[in-house]
């Protein structure tokens, strides 16, 4: 009794003191287990992971060079470059398809394969769910309902449209679609500020997708056959209705967006073991949030417009990425999430060109039947390494 008597008594501050500071021994503790764990150890991080990159890189620029040579005319690669640094071609022809066709096409596709690879690792990472992609906030729900309104809804534009006023037509579609993915962006963020729970603005942007595509199935119900058709095309894709003075605007919306989503290298991180671990390491959630959801919304919204819903991408480059680098570390995911997207972008536009014929197939088509096999190559190979 004695002895418990000559103890100094413990006052609630030394009591927050002593928690406080083993609070923060666990989290430096835990936050090494997370590098760890994601496997960014110091010689894992400069080993093989960043020679992936510069391959993945190598790979682009191949790419790049195969989509401006071949197509229903095929090019010799030694004329491309001829054509790109201002020499003359030996056929004045072949000056005019690649750089008033082929060159803004190519990088169309790069660019909305970057913003899409991007956008769906930022969605999967905030939702902690491997099926999220880009589309998930119902941003491309609100470009369909944008294009459904001026083609399915409108008396005199919609003819006008399908007589084929060629260039002004896209240019109405795309703003269109730009002025529907910009309200849901503005209404998403709106939402963003007020709910905290990721789980309820997951279900919030779905909803928001049904209602949207329940009014434009209702526009759809009443439209003549040939609208229907023209809203059809739209819906499949593409990267070839973007313009040599369109290409700035899409690339200013998709850069900016990849700058954000650069920026929130480790919000992101932190995010991989869950909210409450990252508000432990100090994260403003609300300021991440907004940052995730306005990134995501810049980099849909700009590809939607001027491309269309441009599916599988989003949701397929994410699982790639990871399994080509091995690691859950954003400073490698999102370089090689941008990379990988414009590679399996730029593949599917080759793909879809058919290259020696004069067919062109449905860009939806061929991201689906190009994806889906390497994702569960990928998922299958990662489950067996954990058995």
């Amino acid at each position: 009794m004695s002895q418990l008597a000559d103890k100094p008594a413990l006052s609630g501050a030394s009591l927050r003191g002593d928690w406080t500071r083993t609070r923060h021994s666990l989290t430096a503790q835990s936050e090494r287990y997370l590098w760890t764990w994601i496997g960014i150890g110091g010689r894992e991080f400069a080993g093989a992971r960043p020679l992936l990159l510069v391959a993945l890189f190598v790979a682009l620029g191949l790419l790049l060079l195969l989509n401006l040579a071949l197509g229903s005319a095929s090019i010799p690669p030694e004329q491309i470059l001829t054509i790109l640094l201002g020499g003359e071609a030996d056929h004045l022809s072949w000056t005019n398809i690649v750089l008033k066709f082929r060159l803004p096409k190519t990088a169309t596709a790069a660019l909305a394969g970057m913003a899409l690879g991007v956008s769906g690792l930022l969605m999967q990472t905030y939702f902690r769910n491997p099926l999220a992609e880009p589309f998930v906030l119902g941003v491309s729900s609100g470009a369909s309902l944008g294009v459904a309104l001026v083609v399915l809804g409108s008396g005199a534009v919609g003819g006008a449209l399908l007589a084929g006023l060629g260039l002004a037509g896209d240019l109405l579609l795309t703003t269109a679609a730009g002025a529907g993915a910009a309200l849901t962006m503005t209404l998403v963020l709106l939402v963003a500020v007020r709910v905290r729970s990721s789980v309820t603005l997951l279900i919030l942007g779905l909803m928001f997708g049904y209602f949207v595509g329940a009014l434009v199935s209702l526009l759809l119900y009443f439209a003549l056959p040939e609208r229907i058709q023209a809203y059809i095309n739209w819906t499949f894709g593409s990267f070839s209705g973007v313009t040599s003075a369109q290409l700035p605007i899409l690339a200013a919306f998709v850069v900016a967006g990849l700058l954000l989503a650069a920026a929130l290298v480790k919000p992101l991180n932190g995010l991989l073991l869950g909210e409450d671990y990252a508000r432990s390491l100090g994260i403003n959630l609300k300021r991440a949030r907004i940052g995730i959801v306005l990134a995501t919304a810049l980099l849909v919204s700009a590809v939607t417009a001027f491309c269309g819903p441009i599916a599988f991408i989003g949701i397929a480059v994410p699982h790639l990425s990871r399994g080509l680098l091995g690691s859950s570390d954003h400073r490698l995911l999102l370089p090689g999430a941008c990379l990988a997207g414009a590679c399996v972008a730029l593949c599917a536009a080759i793909i879809a060109e058919l290259p020696g014929n004069n067919l062109v197939l449905p860009l939806n088509v061929v991201t689906a039947f190009l994806g889906a096999p390497v994702v569960m190559l990928v998922l299958l190979r990662q489950a067996r390494g954990k058995l």
